[in-house]
């Protein structure tokens, strides 16, 4: 995609999502909505397609907060805005809430929608900065100029709260926990939901990325790094990702959004 603005800081994206190999339709969503400077993932859920769903309703209730927010100051009611510096964090932060509440509405009106849900994670990106917020497993990382990169989420998981309560456990023994699929939060869970969130630095050249488990189960850190480094075009880093996944597996739908940053 051509570069686009975000005040003090220019920005390339791309995206890509694919089914993967071994699931019969994907339930994974993302969207981007540059004027804002928002990037989001989400991960849904449930049966009957509702995860699908749910991770549509995610995407889409989180960027027309914005829009509305942007026309009408009080649309963050009944959640409580912040002013000043962190007007825009905590407007990424409630509108996340928003749609957190909408799924678990939604959820309860339909028995085939009943127990959906949608792990997300998103960006917003202003003043040389980004704000990272997730809920669930979907990650952020930040993929320096130099090549090393950093994870700037933590998984909500069974098997990240068993990591940090045994830090001497191997990756071999953390391979064999039981339950290392099982979320300990999601949108649509409950009526309520903590969102984590973060800002981060942005420095020219560096990528920050965005996926859903789809990715980080088939490649590790390391190997995300090493193909976002091995191509100059987002679109091409996208498709090597993806690529890479379904070679080694492809077991869940596969979502990435690149966004590189550039000396205005």
């Amino acid at each position: 995609m051509p570069p686009e603005m975000t005040e003090r800081l220019q920005v390339e994206y791309a995206a890509l999502t694919d089914v993967g190999r071994k699931r019969a339709h994907n339930e994974d969503s993302f969207k981007i909505a540059p004027d804002e400077g928002l990037y989001l993932v989400a991960d849904g859920m449930g049966g009957h397609n509702a995860g699908e769903v749910a991770s549509a309703m995610a995407v889409d209730v989180v960027s027309q907060f914005f829009a509305d927010a942007r026309n009408e100051p009080t649309v963050s009611w009944p959640f409580k805005q912040a002013r000043g510096e962190r007007y825009d964090a905590d407007t990424l932060g409630i509108a996340v809430q928003y749609a957190n509440l909408r799924i678990y509405e939604s959820s309860r009106e339909s028995a085939e929608r009943r127990g959906m849900g949608t792990t997300f994670v998103g960006a917003l990106v202003r003043h040389g900065a980004a704000w990272v917020a997730h809920v669930g497993d979907s990650r952020g990382y930040l993929v320096r100029s130099a090549g090393a990169i950093e994870p700037l989420t933590t998984d909500h998981s069974l098997l990240e709260e068993y990591r940090r309560t045994r830090p001497d456990l191997t990756d071999e023994q953390l391979k064999k926990f039981p339950y290392k699929n099982v979320i300990t939060r999601a949108l649509g869970m409950k009526p309520d939901v903590a969102v984590e969130m973060h800002r981060h630095e942005l420095h020219d050249g560096d990528v920050l990325l965005l996926c859903c488990d789809g990715l980080t189960g088939m490649l590790t850190d390391r190997r995300i790094a090493q193909i976002v480094q091995e191509h100059a075009s987002l679109t091409d880093a996208c498709s090597a990702l993806v690529g890479e996944a379904n070679r080694n597996g492809g077991l869940d739908n596969i979502t990435v959004v690149l966004i590189r940053a550039l000396a205005a």
